[in-house]
């Protein structure tokens, strides 16, 4: 059974990598390369493709000075990332909420 996806839900950001360098860029202004490397233990070029994909969607902006790199997300790529967070809290609903009270007199048992 597939499940409808909700509105906003973005399957270029959805990727786990993406995901994770967006919402390290979403509290900066900018940050290294480095830094990204670093923190989501990726190669250069492993990274690089990641970033290309999300350039490509005009969701962040690489500049390079001489050697040095730095990333931004774009107003386009906060946008989706702010949409997508709203679908995937819509398609989880109340997945997270506390754990429903057994009725009195069930017993549950171990498999």
């Amino acid at each position: 059974m597939t499940s409808p996806r909700p509105p906003g839900f973005n399957e270029v950001m959805h990727f786990p990598v993406r995901l994770s360098i967006v919402a390290l860029l979403a509290p900066a202004a900018q940050v290294e390369f480095s830094y990204l490397r670093e923190a989501t233990g990726l190669s250069d070029s492993a990274l690089s493709k990641q970033l290309t994909t999300l350039q490509e969607s005009g969701y962040v902006e690489v500049r390079r000075t001489g050697r040095r790199a730095t990333v931004r997300l774009t107003g386009t790529g906060r946008s989706a990332l702010n949409d997508h967070a709203h679908a995937l809290r819509v398609l989880l609903g109340d997945a997270f909420g506390e754990t429903p009270a057994e009725p009195s007199g069930s017993v549950r048992r171990a498999p």
